[in-house]
């Protein structure tokens, strides 16, 4: 009878030991995730849900024709902010860029950016820009005068106008 009681109750105590580490891992876990979770959204609301890379992002750049547009949601590293307003900015595409302007010009991003992850949602789609259209957001980059003489001809642009950007917030 008392092996009986001894099992007994090491079956218990061992089982309740287990039960605890197994919650403070799911505990873990899900401390981890709203971690991960911290961003600054700017624009309509949107999530981090669905979010595909720069280089799928590009693929889908090559296969659209002037004219085309595509829904998408995609992360990738600025490169340059508007330094007037914060109206536009440039994202990394591998050896190009997606030109960024948000909807309705509904609002602006931080001009200090650069260099960081974002998530873009909108709709993607391939134009002409014109020299002075170049001009100006050259000038708005702050490019030299010389590099903003330079430009003599229209270039096609991956161009992109979001409704929504979440920027991860730094830990």
């Amino acid at each position: 009878m008392k092996k009986f009681i001894y099992i007994t109750l090491s079956v218990l105590l061992l089982s309740a030991c287990k039960n605890s580490t197994e919650n403070q891992v799911v505990e873990e876990e899900a401390i981890s995730e709203v971690q991960e979770m911290a961003y600054q959204s700017f624009g309509e609301s949107i999530t981090d849900q669905g979010v595909i890379t720069k280089d799928e992002m590009m693929a889908k750049y090559e296969n659209l024709a002037i004219g085309d547009t595509v829904n998408v949601k995609f992360t990738s590293k600025v490169n340059s902010v508007c330094q007037a307003k914060g109206c536009w900015m440039r994202l990394e595409m591998g050896d190009n860029e997606s030109f960024v302007k948000f909807k309705d010009y509904g609002f602006f991003m931080p001009k200090d950016i650069a260099g960081q992850e974002v998530i873009v949602e909108g709709k993607a789609f391939v134009e002409e820009t014109s020299v002075e259209d170049l001009k100006h957001f050259a000038l708005d980059a702050g490019k030299p005068q010389e590099e903003i003489d330079a430009i003599s001809a229209p270039e096609l642009t991956y161009s992109f106008i979001s409704s929504g950007v979440l920027i991860p917030e730094k830990q």
